[in-house]
C-alpha cells in the first residue's frame, strides 16, 4: 500500500503533506444540508423523477471510467475538480472560468491561486455542498472511489476519470470539453498536445538506429525509498518517446519499491527523479552509497525534474517529455556513454 500511496502523493505535488481537515459534522448532517439547499433553490415539490437509466429532456447521461452512469444537467457552469491534474485539464479544455474551487495541492495554472481551496483528501463534503457544483471531477489515481456513493446521496454528479496511458490524458481533455460545453476548444487543445507529443517521439526516433542508442533510464519518485513505476504506468511511454528505455518497464507491480541490488544490476545510464532542490548525486549517495558504481552516477547523469511534469497526468506531460528528451539525449550523455564502452 505504501508505494501506491506515494504515487498518489506525487500526483498531488508540490504539497506532499496535505493540509486538510476532515468534515466536522456526521454524514447525516451533510445529507441534511444538501437536502435543505436543494429545497431552497428548487422547491420541495412532488415532481416525479425520470425512470432509472433514463434522463429528462434537460439532463444528459454519460458513462465514466468506473463504468458508472452519471446524470448531469448541461450546461455545466460550476465545475469542481478534486485533483490538480483535472484542474489543469479543465483549463486546457477551455473550462477554466467554470472552475469554482480547487484542492490544497493545486498550483497550476496561476489562475488557481485566486480560487477557493477545499479539502479533497478527505473530501470536505459540507464545503462541496456550499459550492453548489453542477459537476464534480474525480480521478481513480487520487480520489477514493467509495466517495461516489456519498456524492450520489447528496445528489451531486461526479465523473471519475482514469489515466492509464498518455493517450487517455488527451482523450480526457476531449471528454471534459464535452461535459463542460467547450468541445471545440478542448478538441483543438487535445489535438495540439497529441501532435506535439508525436513530434517529440518522431524527432528522437531519427537519432536512434539500434536499441543500444537508447540510454537505460531509471525514474524514481524520490531519493530515499526507491519508489518507481511498473509496467502499467504511462511513465514508460514518456521515457520511450524521449528516446530512452525504462529499466522498470517489465515489472509487474504497479508501484514497485526497488532494492539497491536491482538498481546495481540494471546499471542505469540515466537516473531521473522528483528530487526537488536536493543536490544530486550527493543526496542520492547519502541514502545509497553503493550507487557510486552506477554509470549514471559516475558520468554525472542524475537529474531532478518537477514531479508535476511527469507524475501528474495532465496537459504538461508533453512539457515533461520534452525535458526528458533533453536530459536523455544531451551531447554530454552521448560522450559519457562512449567513454564507458
Amino acid at each position: 500500500m505504501i508505494p501506491v500511496f506515494q504515487m498518489s502523493l506525487q500526483i498531488l505535488r508540490p504539497s506532499i503533506l496535505i493540509t486538510s481537515s476532515s468534515p466536522s459534522a456526521p454524514f447525516t448532517r451533510i445529507v441534511a444540508t444538501a437536502l435543505l439547499f436543494l429545497c431552497v433553490v428548487s422547491g420541495c415539490g412532488n415532481e416525479a423523477a425520470p425512470p432509472d437509466n433514463q434522463a429528462s429532456d434537460s439532463t444528459h447521461v454519460v458513462t465514466d471510467d468506473l463504468d458508472r452512469s452519471v446524470t448531469y444537467s448541461p450546461p455545466t457552469r460550476r465545475l469542481l475538480p478534486l485533483a490538480p491534474n483535472l484542474t489543469e485539464m479543465a483549463f486546457a479544455a477551455g473550462a477554466g472560468e467554470q472552475v469554482v474551487a480547487v484542492g490544497p495541492s493545486d498550483n497550476f495554472p496561476p489562475a488557481v491561486d485566486s480560487l477557493p481551496h477545499v479539502s479533497v483528501l478527505p473530501v470536505d463534503f459540507e464545503s462541496v455542498v456550499s459550492l453548489q457544483p453542477d459537476l464534480v471531477l474525480a480521478t481513480t489515481q487520487v480520489n477514493a472511489t467509495r466517495d461516489a456513493e456519498t456524492f450520489d446521496a447528496l445528489d451531486i454528479p461526479v465523473y471519475y476519470f482514469s489515466f492509464p496511458t498518455v493517450e487517455s490524458v488527451f482523450e480526457g481533455i476531449r471528454v471534459l470539453g464535452t461535459l463542460a460545453g467547450t468541445s471545440r476548444v478542448a478538441t483543438d487543445s487535445a489535438d495540439a498536445l497529441a501532435s506535439a507529443f508525436g513530434d517529440i517521439r518522431r524527432e528522437r526516433a531519427k537519432t536512434i538506429r539500434t536499441a543500444s542508442d537508447r540510454p537505460r533510464v531509471l525514474v524514481l519518485a524520490g531519493s530515499d525509498v526507491l519508489y518507481s513505476f511498473g509496467k502499467d504506468s504511462y511513465v514508460h511511454t514518456l521515457v520511450d518517446a524521449a528516446g530512452g528505455q525504462s529499466i522498470t518497464a517489465d515489472m509487474d507491480a504497479s508501484a514497485p519499491t526497488l532494492s539497491e541490488e536491482f538498481v546495481l544490476t540494471a546499471e542505469p545510464d540515466v537516473i531521473v527523479g522528483a528530487f526537488g532542490d536536493a543536490p544530486m548525486p550527493e543526496t542520492l549517495l547519502d541514502h545509497h552509497p553503493a550507487f557510486d558504481a552506477l554509470p549514471a552516477v559516475r558520468n554525472g547523469q542524475v537529474y531532478s525534474i518537477s514531479g508535476d511534469l511527469i507524475f501528474r497526468p495532465g496537459p504538461r506531460l508533453v512539457q515533461g517529455t520534452r525535458r526528458l528528451a533533453q536530459i536523455i539525449h544531451s551531447d554530454r550523455i552521448v560522450r559519457s556513454r562512449r567513454n564507458t564502452q
